[in-house]
């Protein structure tokens, strides 16, 4: 009797051992291994849209943390428009990199061009819709996050003109459908003339002839959203006390950080929104993403 209840005993301590091994077997095949596992990959976002994390200063940095992983050639990285701002008032643009070339033209105190390439101590920028040359030692670089690529068509379109003479009513580059003026000459231009050039030539956007005309078009942008590429208009002293769109009397394009490309009373160029302009603020319009 106590053989066939110990072998009993045995019997049922051997089943559930079969049935643990079974299970645990189980649980194994359920569970591929770990080199076939395939975990879902975070889009990498662009420099300028990384958040900053916060670091615990007293929590370690893990010491066996992986290495990064250094950009393969040919990955396209996404850097800022970086622009370069005189720090002094007349600064000279000239022909050639060094004094001893003729002025073309100058920068008041914190307008920006775009940089080419550095030539020794003096930066090459586009200026009249040519090359001129700035001293390194008056300027400091002032970086931009990019909108996106038609915006920069837009914007790249402007930079190559800073410089160029404002004229009031210069000639239109079409008559607001598209179609050329055969008048234009490219030598001059006032700020509905300009951004209507710019749109056209980088996005094939019609702009209308004047800025209360191009003021309608778009969509209507609240100013606590404007952001780059949306087109600025803001009234001035002679119009101040007018009404409606009879208000505006000038346009201008919005790059971020409260500066704005546009042609100011002397010439096109880039520069901060002043105390006055801003007081002078009607709407945004935007008319590209």
């Amino acid at each position: 009797m106590k053989s066939k209840v110990l072998l009993a005993s045995l019997c049922l301590l051997v089943g559930m051992q079969a049935m643990g091994c079974a299970a645990d077997k189980k649980g194994w095949e359920e569970t591929p291994p770990a080199g076939e596992i395939v975990l879902p990959q975070e889009p990498e976002l662009p420099q300028e849209e990384a958040p900053d994390v916060p670091v615990e200063p007293d929590i370690p940095a893990a010491p066996d943390a992986p290495p990064l992983v250094p950009i393969q050639p040919g990955t396209p990285v996404e850097t800022p428009d970086t622009l370069i701002s005189s720090t002094v008032n007349a600064l000279q643009v000239r022909s050639g990199a060094g004094t001893k070339y003729a002025a073309v033209g100058s920068l008041d105190k914190s307008d920006m061009v775009m940089p080419l390439r550095k030539v020794g101590e003096w930066y090459e920028v586009y200026y009249k819709n040519s090359l001129g040359y700035v001293s390194g030692s008056y300027v400091r670089s002032v970086p931009f996050a990019k909108g996106g690529s038609i915006v920069e068509r837009i914007i790249d379109e402007g930079k190559k003109q800073l410089g160029m003479p404002y004229v009031y009513g210069a000639p239109r580059y079409h008559w607001g459908n598209g179609k050329p003026n055969a008048d234009f000459t490219g030598q001059s231009f006032d700020c509905s003339s300009y951004m209507q050039y710019i749109f056209k030539r980088g996005a094939n956007v019609n702009l209308a002839m004047t800025s209360r005309e191009q003021s309608l078009q778009g969509v209507y942008v609240a100013r606590k959203d404007i952001r780059r590429g949306d087109l600025l208009f803001f009234t001035n002293a002679t119009r101040y006390d007018k009404t409606g769109v009879e208000r505006i009397g000038h346009v201008a394009l919005y790059l971020g950080d409260n500066i704005i490309l546009h042609t100011a009373s002397d010439h096109a160029v880039i520069e901060p929104i002043s105390a006055q302009r801003s007081a002078y603020y009607i709407t945004a319009r935007r008319l590209v993403d």
